[in-house]
């Protein structure tokens, strides 16, 4: 009887497997961009024997060889940039799955970033997803990243989720399925990207840091080690549009900004789902990142 009444009690009880995804951001601003195949936005940089493109699909590998990259055909000056990746499962330590922007080889050495980086793990642990934003390089002699990290809320082995980098004159918000889990606003010039960057993937070995600070490196008994891409898009005003070119929003707002309900997505993932925060780490030296400061 008591073994009856606590299965009825399980069953009367909701599911709560809904209870970790987060609330609905009431916005899809992905919706609002059209999808373009590879070619249409993008060409192979390197590791060019390591890419494969299957009708709209990319497929790019890593193996003791060589890794692969792939960069849009033209810069832009802000915009909004995403594209559906699906990860491999399995020991990943040490492999660093990338979509991003930059202008590292215009400006080599002083350059700019923003990241959406999968940071390769071992068996049994989950992903990492970080995201970054670098501001003019090393230029000081000192690479300033400034970095939040995730564990997700699905599994991104399972199938293809979508992830975009919206990024305009006043902020960067990064968007997992149209969620966005981090907002950087430009406090100031000194802190904001403002020159033009490409739209960059790749797949590489970073033994020497990425998973747990290096201490997993990629095992290459397990290559090839494979990223899948698809559904790209790439919107907004390109270094060579007009200056009345408007910048593209990740808000029902003409002026941008996100609205109530996406703050609320926002801060339920990094309440629940972020694992780092360079701003909080007190080991980190704040005076390079006045941002933090407020």
């Amino acid at each position: 009887m008591a073994l009856f009444l606590l299965l009825l009690l399980i069953l009367m009880v909701p599911s709560s497997s809904n209870a970790q995804w987060p609330p609905s951001p009431g916005y899809w601003p992905g919706s609002r961009f059209r999808s373009m195949s590879f070619y249409q936005g993008y060409r192979n940089l390197w590791g060019y024997s390591h890419q494969r493109v299957d009708q709209n699909a990319l497929t790019i590998w890593l193996d003791s060889t060589s890794g692969s990259g792939f960069k849009s055909v033209k810069p832009f000056r802000s915009g909004y940039f995403g594209a559906s990746i699906k990860l491999q499962p399995g020991y990943t330590a040490g492999v660093i799955t990338a979509f991003y922007l930059s202008n590292s080889e215009a400006h080599p050495g002083y350059h700019d970033e923003v990241d959406i980086e999968f940071l390769g793990t071992t068996f049994g642990k989950p992903y990492t997803l970080q995201t970054n934003v670098y501001i003019r390089g090393s230029g000081d002699g000192r690479i300033i990243g400034r970095e939040m990290k995730f564990h997700l809320w699905f599994d991104p082995t399972k199938t293809f989720h979508y992830y975009a980098i919206l990024w305009s004159p006043k902020e960067i918000i990064f968007l997992v399925d149209d969620v966005p889990i981090r907002r950087y606003p430009r406090k100031s010039a000194t802190t904001f990207p403002l020159r033009p960057m490409w739209v960059y993937g790749s797949i590489w070995d970073a033994s020497s840091w990425a998973t747990e600070d290096g201490k997993y490196k990629v095992d290459y008994r397990y290559q090839p080690f494979v990223a899948s891409y698809t559904n790209f898009k790439a919107s907004g005003c390109s270094a060579y549009s007009p200056a009345w070119c408007h910048p593209v929003s990740a808000s029902p707002f003409r002026s941008g900004g996100l609205t109530r309900q996406q703050y609320r997505s926002m801060r339920w993932v990094q309440r629940h789902h972020m694992v780092y925060d360079y701003c909080k780490d007190y080991k980190r030296d704040h005076s390079l990142t006045p941002e933090c400061w407020s």
